[in-house]
Protein backbone atom coordinates (compact mmCIF):
# COMPACT_ATOMS: atom_id res chain seq x y z
CA UNK A 1 0.00 0.00 0.00
CA UNK A 2 1.20 3.28 -0.70
CA UNK A 3 0.05 5.95 0.40
CA UNK A 4 0.58 9.70 -0.54
CA UNK A 5 -0.27 13.25 1.04
CA UNK A 6 1.34 16.88 1.76
CA UNK A 7 -0.18 16.82 4.67
CA UNK A 8 1.57 15.06 7.93
CA UNK A 9 -1.79 15.22 10.51
CA UNK A 10 -4.00 13.68 7.86
CA UNK A 11 -1.72 11.05 6.45
CA UNK A 12 -1.13 9.35 10.37
CA UNK A 13 -4.62 8.94 10.62
CA UNK A 14 -5.10 7.77 7.28
CA UNK A 15 -2.04 5.47 7.88
CA UNK A 16 -3.70 4.19 10.99
CA UNK A 17 -6.97 2.98 9.31
CA UNK A 18 -5.12 1.13 6.27
CA UNK A 19 -2.88 -0.46 8.41
CA UNK A 20 -6.04 -2.57 9.34
CA UNK A 21 -6.22 -3.57 6.24
CA UNK A 22 -2.71 -4.05 4.67
CA UNK A 23 0.40 -5.48 6.41
CA UNK A 24 2.72 -2.72 5.16
CA UNK A 25 1.78 0.90 4.46
CA UNK A 26 4.40 3.43 2.70
CA UNK A 27 3.67 6.88 3.03
CA UNK A 28 4.99 9.88 0.92
CA UNK A 29 4.58 13.14 1.05
CA UNK A 30 5.49 14.62 -2.76
CA UNK A 31 5.27 13.81 -6.21
CA UNK A 32 8.69 12.71 -6.99
CA UNK A 33 8.72 10.25 -3.85
CA UNK A 34 5.06 9.06 -5.16
CA UNK A 35 6.46 8.13 -8.77
CA UNK A 36 9.50 6.68 -7.29
CA UNK A 37 7.28 4.62 -4.81
CA UNK A 38 5.00 3.24 -7.70
CA UNK A 39 8.25 2.18 -9.38
CA UNK A 40 9.94 0.38 -6.77
CA UNK A 41 6.79 -0.96 -5.10
CA UNK A 42 4.50 -1.87 -7.97
CA UNK A 43 1.49 -1.45 -4.71
CA UNK A 44 -1.61 -3.16 -4.62
CA UNK A 45 -3.27 0.09 -4.08
CA UNK A 46 -2.35 3.82 -4.19
CA UNK A 47 -3.93 6.24 -2.28
CA UNK A 48 -2.91 9.51 -3.35
CA UNK A 49 -4.44 13.12 -2.71
CA UNK A 50 -5.30 15.15 -5.57
CA UNK A 51 -3.25 18.12 -4.21
CA UNK A 52 -0.40 15.98 -4.18
CA UNK A 53 1.59 18.11 -6.87
CA UNK A 54 -0.11 21.66 -7.13
CA UNK A 55 -0.08 22.67 -10.32
CA UNK A 56 0.50 19.80 -12.33
CA UNK A 57 -3.51 18.69 -12.74
CA UNK A 58 -3.41 15.03 -12.79
CA UNK A 59 -0.11 14.27 -14.45
CA UNK A 60 1.25 12.40 -12.08
CA UNK A 61 -2.08 9.77 -11.94
CA UNK A 62 -0.72 9.03 -15.49
CA UNK A 63 2.77 8.45 -14.34
CA UNK A 64 1.73 6.20 -11.42
CA UNK A 65 -0.50 4.34 -14.48
CA UNK A 66 3.03 3.95 -16.60
CA UNK A 67 4.87 2.91 -14.00
CA UNK A 68 2.92 0.78 -12.02
CA UNK A 69 -0.09 -0.35 -14.71
CA UNK A 70 -1.10 -3.09 -12.22
CA UNK A 71 -1.38 -0.91 -9.17
CA UNK A 72 -5.30 0.28 -8.19
CA UNK A 73 -5.10 4.34 -7.58
CA UNK A 74 -7.70 6.00 -5.09
CA UNK A 75 -7.56 9.63 -4.96
CA UNK A 76 -8.68 11.79 -1.85
CA UNK A 77 -10.05 15.32 -2.56
CA UNK A 78 -11.62 17.81 -0.46
CA UNK A 79 -13.51 19.07 -3.24
CA UNK A 80 -16.83 17.36 -3.58
CA UNK A 81 -17.61 19.15 -7.02
CA UNK A 82 -18.91 15.89 -9.33
CA UNK A 83 -16.72 17.85 -12.19
CA UNK A 84 -13.56 17.30 -9.90
CA UNK A 85 -14.59 13.82 -9.17
CA UNK A 86 -14.98 12.85 -12.81
CA UNK A 87 -12.23 14.21 -13.89
CA UNK A 88 -9.96 12.19 -11.56
CA UNK A 89 -12.02 8.91 -12.53
CA UNK A 90 -11.54 10.22 -16.39
CA UNK A 91 -7.85 10.30 -15.98
CA UNK A 92 -7.69 7.03 -14.59
CA UNK A 93 -8.14 6.83 -10.48
CA UNK A 94 -10.00 3.39 -9.79
CA UNK A 95 -11.79 5.34 -7.00
CA UNK A 96 -12.23 9.01 -5.58
CA UNK A 97 -13.03 9.28 -1.35
CA UNK A 98 -13.63 12.89 -0.17
CA UNK A 99 -11.37 13.47 2.69
CA UNK A 100 -14.32 14.06 4.62
CA UNK A 101 -15.24 10.75 4.69
CA UNK A 102 -12.42 8.46 4.38
CA UNK A 103 -13.46 7.39 7.85
CA UNK A 104 -16.53 5.68 6.50
CA UNK A 105 -15.52 5.16 2.56
CA UNK A 106 -11.96 4.54 2.08
CA UNK A 107 -11.76 0.58 3.15
CA UNK A 108 -15.34 0.12 1.16
CA UNK A 109 -13.47 1.99 -2.00
CA UNK A 110 -9.98 -0.20 -1.58
CA UNK A 111 -12.52 -3.17 -1.34
CA UNK A 112 -14.43 -2.11 -4.01
CA UNK A 113 -11.35 -2.17 -6.41
CA UNK A 114 -9.62 -4.79 -5.08
CA UNK A 115 -12.59 -6.99 -6.51
CA UNK A 116 -11.75 -5.30 -9.96
CA UNK A 117 -14.87 -2.60 -10.26
CA UNK A 118 -14.09 1.25 -10.70
CA UNK A 119 -15.83 4.55 -9.69
CA UNK A 120 -15.40 4.32 -5.61
CA UNK A 121 -17.48 2.81 -3.15
CA UNK A 122 -20.15 0.29 -4.00
CA UNK A 123 -23.31 2.05 -5.02
CA UNK A 124 -26.56 0.36 -2.56
CA UNK A 125 -28.88 -1.56 -4.06
CA UNK A 126 -31.91 -0.26 -5.64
Amino acid sequence: MLLADRHHGLTEGVRGLLETAFETVVMVADEKSLLEGASRLRPEVAVVDLSLAPGSGLSWLRAVRERSPGSKVIVLSVHDEESVRQAALEAGADAFVLKRAIATDLLPAIEHVRGGHEGGTPQPEP
